[in-house]
């Protein structure tokens, strides 16, 4: 005779994250192994923690700790939840900044910038509330209404350049005779 016994799963958690990046990993793994305990879809918990890394790194760059603390010191709070519809909402809060977080245009160059476009892209809505206190908390809806294809089609577009053989009228054969 087999037992089942039911497990509850949390359909929410908030933790204290160090502002800084010493507590990402830890966050990120807690994520994702608390979404795979509620049976959320691999794909979907990919994008949440891709998104969580990304709030997080804002947060920690852009914002202040929560509190009366100094940058480095004190932490920020990430929480996510599964509502009974199957949305999956990811939440990180800090002490507020000098800026308002908007997507950025970057160079191609640019070493950042584009932590905000990719959460547009991974992401059914967003959005930045303001807390109590200075407190800014920037929202992300993972999963809406349940489904599991929600990337956006124009999230890449992949371009293959045609071989160089196939370029007409380009001879690299006589470019180097006059280097002797």
């Amino acid at each position: 005779m087999a037992l089942v016994v039911a497990q509850e799963v949390p359909t929410s958690s908030s933790m204290a994250v160090p502002h800084g990046p010493a507590g990402v990993g830890e966050a990120r793994q807690r994520m994702r192994d608390q979404l795979r305990t509620g049976g959320v879809a691999e794909a979907v918990i990919d994008d949440a923690v891709l998104i969580l890394s990304e709030l997080l790194s804002n947060a920690c760059r852009h914002g202040r700790p929560l509190g009366d603390a100094l940058a480095g010191d004190g932490d920020v709070r990430a929480a996510w939840r599964v509502d009974p519809g199957g949305r999956l909402t990811v939440e990180v809060t800090d002490g507020g900044g000098p800026t308002r977080p908007v997507p950025a245009t970057p160079s191609v160059t640019a070493r950042g910038g584009r932590g905000l476009n990719i959460i547009t892209a991974l992401a059914d809505d967003w959005g930045v509330r303001d807390d109590v206190q200075g407190e800014v908390t920037v929202w992300v809806v993972v999963q809406k209404n349940g489904h599991t294809e929600h990337r956006r089609d124009d999230f890449a577009t992949r371009i293959t350049a045609p071989p160089v053989s196939a370029i007409p009228d380009l001879d690299f054969g006589n470019s180097f005779d006059d280097l002797d």
